[in-house]
């Protein structure tokens, strides 16, 4: 039989998050979007709950409650608010895993440890430029002097790059060899000399979650904040991406869950023709859609999380869970508009930013285009399903 209750540990855990984002981020959500900026104090009360290590062993500073504890708690906060959603995936899914993953125990104990702790914030640097969906084209470089590499080059659309106390950047060790052994990844300090973040760009949405440029002149990185080997850093980056699309994908589902919940409660209180709209058939069956979008995301999501966390294969599963939940909230989101009707087009209501939120997840860690080559290299590759 096959069991698909949470532990005891997760269900409180869900009961943690969403109180906290009932009293601290659903009432913050539209002044952090108005505002465009970090709410770096609901971060701090975040980190003080433990939530920004959850995913990671207690041996780290971290909850022990694995990729299933985490997708419960993005699901909740994402529910209030996707800026900060955001924000700790991009900290905890990408920087920090990229470390758990990759990193050495001396890497771990110094670097880990305080950003489970939430006493740190990280970030993953991979895209540039030139060098979006096609990682491998990147320019940056880092070149071996003695005990220590040069990096040089710069990044974009880097989440919370300006915020970031820890960086896990990609560059060139080998211009000829690129993805196949040429690309490493390092880990960086902002302190360090040479090392400067962009502005915040303007953003249709997500605007609370702060996406800049990096830029590298001469920095020098010593050789023992090498990630993963000299070489390895393009299977760094693909690895980590794998983790981070299940947990992107929790994030959608509680976006989604938000604007059913929304579009339900002006369903039922929106009279037209003398009822509720909520009692027209053409109602009914977006409402019908939504929820079936809903309920096939949170089905595949939760056994992909617990794949990840059985330490099973689940580099197909990943892309899936990241393509359908993508698209899947891009579909709640019309539809949430539109039973709204031009109430859901002003700024005033909540369903105008979720929709505006939504569009990215289709574009970010993997755009959507992407994960359709890595589910069909994997059926042609094995010949099956």
């Amino acid at each position: 039989m096959i069991d698909f209750t949470f532990t005891e540990e997760h269900k409180m855990l869900r009961d943690v998050a969403r109180k906290f984002t009932d009293q601290e981020v659903r009432p913050r959500a539209a002044e952090i979007d108005e505002k465009e900026e970090a709410p770096l104090d609901i971060i701090q009360k975040a980190a003080g709950l433990g939530f920004l290590g959850v995913v990671f062993p207690p041996e780290y500073c971290g909850g022990g409650l694995g990729e299933i504890g985490y997708c419960i708690l993005l699901e909740e906060i994402a529910r209030g608010c996707n800026s900060t959603a955001v924000i700790i995936g991009g900290h905890q899914s990408l920087g920090a895993m990229a470390i758990y993953l990759a990193g050495t125990e001396d890497q771990k104990q110094h670097y880990l440890r305080p950003l489970a702790e939430g006493k740190k914030l990280a970030t993953f640097a991979l895209t540039e430029p030139g060098a979006g969906s096609d990682a491998s084209s990147m320019t940056t470089t880092a070149e071996k002097h003695g005990d220590c590499f040069v990096l040089n080059g710069n990044k974009t659309f880097i989440t919370n790059g300006n915020i970031a106390d820890v960086l896990v950047v990609f560059a060139l060790t080998d211009p000829q060899k690129r993805a196949h052994g040429g690309i490493t990844a390092f880990i960086v300090e902002k302190e360090w000399k040479g090392f400067r973040a962009g502005k915040p760009e303007k953003k249709m949405g997500i605007r609370g979650s702060h996406t800049t440029s990096l830029f590298f002149e001469n920095v020098e990185v010593p050789r023992a904040n090498v990630l993963g080997g000299v070489g390895e850093g393009f299977k760094v980056a693909m690895q980590t991406l794998d983790v981070a699309r299940v947990s992107l994908a929790a994030q959608c589902l509680g976006a989604s869950k938000e604007m059913l919940d929304l579009s339900i409660k002006h369903a039922n209180e929106r009279v037209q023709f003398d009822k509720p709209i909520a009692e027209q058939q053409a109602v009914q069956f977006m409402l019908a859609d939504m929820a079936a979008d809903i309920y096939q995301v949170e089905s595949i999501l939760y056994r992909t999380a617990w794949m990840v966390d059985q330490g099973l294969p689940f580099g197909r599963e990943s892309a899936i869970c990241k393509l359908a939940a993508t698209d899947a909230v891009c579909r709640v989101a019309d539809r949430a508009v539109q039973i709204h009707g031009g109430m859901g087009y002003m700024r005033e209501y909540p369903i105008e930013r979720l929709y505006r939120d939504a569009r990215v997840n289709r574009i970010f860690e993997g755009t959507n285009e992407i994960q359709h080559l890595v589910i069909a290299k994997t059926l042609t590759k094995k010949g099956t399903y």
